[in-house]
């Protein structure tokens, strides 16, 4: 990036206008989940930060509705920056901290945090997975997650999320946190980047934003010949390693995917990386991981569902006999909602259809990505 201690950061404030016509920000904003033992683990990571380091940090922390929050006042006294409350439609700055009001969920869209009220029952309520959803989509690749200290599993769907986007995820280490749920639950799902005490948190960021060229542009990344062999020797290694071949890939994919993994190690050349790759099995298998990251959900792309609920499955259901087995195979299934999408529209139409007695329906899942299929 060519930047020292202002890692992206923009000379300009930006006004609302701004936000609205420009739907990139321009400065990396990480999004922190804790809850039990997080003001503690929170004061660590805020106390290595740089006063002007250029990002911008908003705290997602299970608060007692019933209780005034004194955490920003004591977080003010640990760092420089601004440390305020979120209101509605608040614009997120760089070297600010945001910290979300009690009672309220919070979404992001186009760097404005928007407050919710929470209707969901307590103990049922998943705040830190509710911004980090909202993150993945209005940041993509720019969305950088952490999780610190807390109990039970809120964050971990909405780091899935995250990486899903294209963002990197950062984890306190659970021997290093009070309470070890969430970040352990985190580790479980297979999606944290980096794994460090809180207190080497914010210099592992900064130290991946530095040594990773802006990812924010969409733009084509131009391939030098000598970058292109040295990607060639990845995509071999790869294949020696895992079986799998990813020369046919789009190699813009595969080079920002590669970007990511010399970012965390923060290696600055492809042929280093080459040369990491092969004294170092394990990272081969974790960028195995980096470029299988598949985005899912249910019903996504709705049209297509639509095509297959009226025109498809129909017709395929209305030719079987009484006794006939229908079976359906999604490819490549990732975590699996495509899959249970097609069990219930299959439902759908049977209901609707009431075709031949004893009709079976056997739908098959598979996938590259072992971590997935489990």
């Amino acid at each position: 990036m060519g930047r020292d201690s202002s890692i992206g950061r923009s000379k300009k404030v930006p006004k609302k206008d701004d936000v609205k016509k420009n739907k990139v920000i321009d400065f990396p904003i990480i999004g922190i989940g804790s809850s039990a033992g997080g003001l503690e683990a929170l004061e660590l990571f805020l106390k290595n930060v740089p006063s002007e380091s250029g990002m911008a940090f908003v705290i997602v922390q299970h608060l007692d509705p019933t209780h005034k929050g004194m955490m920003v006042e004591l977080l003010q006294r640990i760092t420089a920056m601004p440390v305020v409350e979120v209101t509605d439609r608040i614009i997120v700055k760089p070297d600010n901290v945001y910290v979300i009001p009690p009672n309220h969920n919070m979404s992001i869209l186009h760097g404005v945090l928007h407050l919710l009220d929470m209707v969901m029952p307590r103990g049922l309520r998943l705040p830190i997975d509710f911004f980090f959803r909202s993150m993945a989509v209005d940041l993509q690749e720019n969305a950088i997650g952490v999780i610190l200290s807390g109990m039970g599993s809120d964050g971990t769907l909405g780091l899935r999320a995250i990486k899903e986007h294209g963002g990197m995820v950062f984890v306190q280490d659970p021997a290093s946190a009070k309470f070890d749920g969430m970040p352990r639950s985190a580790i479980d799902d297979g999606r944290a980047d980096v794994i460090a005490p809180v207190e080497e948190l914010p210099q592992k960021i900064q130290a991946f934003l530095k040594h990773v060229p802006r990812i924010l542009t969409r733009h084509q990344v131009v391939i030098e010949e000598s970058t292109q062999s040295a990607l060639e020797k990845i995509i071999i290694l790869l294949r020696t390693h895992t079986g799998h071949d990813f020369s046919l890939y789009k190699k813009n994919t595969v080079y920002r995917r590669i970007e990511r993994r010399m970012g965390i190690h923060q290696i600055d050349k492809i042929s280093v990386y080459v040369r990491f790759l092969q004294e170092n099995p394990h990272e081969t298998e974790l960028l195995f991981k980096e470029l299988l990251i598949g985005v899912t959900s249910f019903f996504r792309d709705p049209q297509s569902w639509e095509s297959l609920k009226k025109m498809v499955i129909p017709s395929i259901i209305a030719a079987k006999a009484s006794g006939s087995v229908v079976r359906a195979w999604v490819a490549g299934c990732s975590t699996g909602e495509e899959a249970y999408s097609l069990a219930i529209l299959f439902q759908d139409v049977i209901t609707s259809l009431k075709p031949a007695e004893n009709l079976k329906i056997q739908i098959f899942a598979t996938d590259l990505d072992k971590d997935a299929i489990e």
